[in-house]
């Protein structure tokens, strides 16, 4: 009989298109991949993968074993998650990805209580505010902000995302408030670090406006302290930036414009014909927590 293990590695390696890639995912080297994937083909008296030095795809035998295999997988997966779902215990390690700000201030404060209700289940929490392919790298999922693009991945919203122009009492009592966007021309702007426009919708509908600045950074949180600090004005969402504007700290700028209100925090897992009982545990769990009007709203 087939080693199941073999299997997955298999059905990894055809996700994530290497077996470099398949290796970091489950832990294996390129060598152990290649050997596993070897003794599969050799086990089935056929060549699954084409082999170059660019790329691996599958041959037309592979294809139609891949198509059943991820049916297998499918059928142990789902059986495991009835069992945990029954005895209403979750067990092993589940992979969360989510970005860096928001998983200190959102996500982190509220592991106590989901690990003290599932004692078995271990968290591998990795906070990083770039891209993350979780089929490539392994993660069960993925918390992401702003507006999804098609894709294969599942999503699930959880909690609506707005972002307000802001800026310091000292910054506004040195250079003024705009009052209508063109004034943004003769203030200091902090865009996002990768320069993109800011989306912004308002009493003209939706417009687009691009930003200029003297402040380059690939850190989000670098521009919450530089607005924080007085050196301009930024768009930030309020999750950010909302005890700021209780307290008066930062002061919303032009408040009839606001970010788009496409945007939202949503939760995403590779799509699949079901969810992981530990998966659908922990976004149920944050659901519950966000809710349609979250916490840094109220």
């Amino acid at each position: 009989m087939t080693n199941l293990g073999d299997l997955e590695v298999f059905a990894r390696v055809v996700a994530t298109g290497s077996m470099s890639a398949a290796g970091r995912a489950l832990g294996f080297s390129p060598a152990v991949i290649s050997k596993r994937i070897k003794r599969l083909e050799d086990r089935l008296g056929t060549r699954l993968l084409q082999r170059t030095t660019r790329q691996i795809s599958l041959t037309d035998a592979g294809q139609g074993f891949y198509d059943r295999v991820l049916g297998v997988l499918a059928g142990i997966e789902d059986a495991e998650a009835f069992a945990a779902g029954r005895s209403g215990e979750v067990q092993g390690t589940l992979r969360i990805s989510a970005p860096t700000s928001f998983g200190r201030m959102h996500i982190a404060p509220h592991l106590t209580r989901f690990m003290a209700a599932h004692p078995d289940l271990v968290l591998n929490l990795t906070l990083s505010d770039a891209f993350t392919d979780i089929v490539a790298e392994g993660f069960d999922l993925a918390i992401r902000i702003g507006e999804l693009s098609d894709s294969s991945l599942v999503a699930r919203r959880l909690a609506p995302v707005r972002r307000v122009l802001c800026a310091s009492v000292d910054y506004t009592r040195r250079h003024g408030m705009p009052q209508t966007l063109a004034d943004l021309e003769q203030h200091i702007c902090l865009p996002a670090h990768n320069h993109e426009s800011w989306k912004l919708e308002g009493p003209d509908g939706a417009v687009s406006y691009r930003p200029e600045g003297p402040l380059i950074t690939n850190s989000s949180e670098v521009i919450r302290e530089a607005v924080l600090s007085g050196a301009g004005i930024a768009l930030r969402s309020t999750w950010d930036i909302g005890p700021d504007l209780r307290s008066g700290t930062l002061l919303q700028v032009l408040p009839e414009w606001e970010g788009s209100r496409n945007l939202s925090v949503s939760a995403v897992y590779p799509s699949r014909q079901f969810l992981p009982a530990k998966v659908r545990l922990f976004i149920d769990y944050l659901a519950g927590l966000y809710g349609p009007v979250p916490p840094w709203e109220q």
